[in-house]
């Protein structure tokens, strides 16, 4: 009798301990294996097995459109270099260019100066091409009176379009406001030679040899308002 009653004791505290051990599963309270609870979780399949999915279309459409703004900005680029370099080339060749231009000066042009009666206290300059070549009259003549030391200004207003080309044989003008019609010029004098000089490519450079055109007998007045225009293809622009 006592040994039966020890076998049910035993069998009972054998059912306690197994139903112990079910419910320390269960609950996740028992022992753990954390090497493979690691390598098995879903944080680490994504951070170290693969990229995260999200990432890739935004990686995808960087290198998409960066391809695309190197293709968009590279052809107007060539496009514009090419457009450059044939009008350049068509520059060298063009015989207006101003690496070919022949300038007009006191070598190959004959050059008068003449006052006029209208308008008044006004001269007009003609220059004529007596060479075998076109040549270019360039900006507005370099005037000086005798031992003038300044330089008469040229009047902005009448500055052409083109630069003045003379074919050989042909002419161009430029007016010479001599005096203040309403006498409110300064330093008075008569000039008895004027030497006329001629500019280069750029803005007061120099374009060759001067010119000596014959002045009246009498002289030639002029004050302070002494000025100049461009040098004109028309005699009537000159004056006017």
């Amino acid at each position: 009798m006592r040994t039966f009653r020890h076998a049910r004791l035993l069998a009972a505290t054998g059912v306690a301990l197994s139903a112990l051990a079910l419910t320390a599963c269960q609950s996740g309270s028992g022992t753990r294996d954390e090497g493979a609870a690691q390598s098995g979780s879903p944080s680490a399949t994504k951070d170290v097995s693969k990229p995260a999915p999200e990432k890739s279309p935004q990686q995808t459409g960087m290198n998409g459109g960066s391809g695309q703004a190197s293709g968009g900005s590279a052809d107007p680029v060539k496009s514009a270099r090419n457009g450059l370099g044939g009008k350049t080339g068509q520059g060298a060749k063009d015989d207006d260019g101003p690496q070919d231009l022949t300038i007009c000066n006191g070598s190959n042009t004959r050059t008068t100066a003449q006052p006029v009666s209208r308008p008044l206290n006004h001269m007009l300059l003609t220059v004529t091409n007596t060479g075998s070549k076109r040549c270019a009259l360039m900006y507005y003549p370099v005037l000086r009176f005798d031992e003038m030391q300044w330089v008469p200004q040229a009047i902005e207003d009448t500055q052409p379009q083109a630069v003045t080309m003379l074919e050989p044989g042909g002419s161009g003008y430029a007016g010479v406001l001599l005096s203040a019609a309403d006498g409110s010029g300064t330093g008075a004098d008569t000039g008895h030679k004027l030497v006329v000089g001629f500019q280069g490519r750029t803005p007061n450079s120099d374009g060759g040899p001067a010119a000596v055109p014959g002045l009246p007998a009498k002289g030639v007045h002029y004050d302070s308002a002494l000025s100049v225009t461009y040098w004109q293809t028309d005699m009537e622009d000159a004056l006017n």
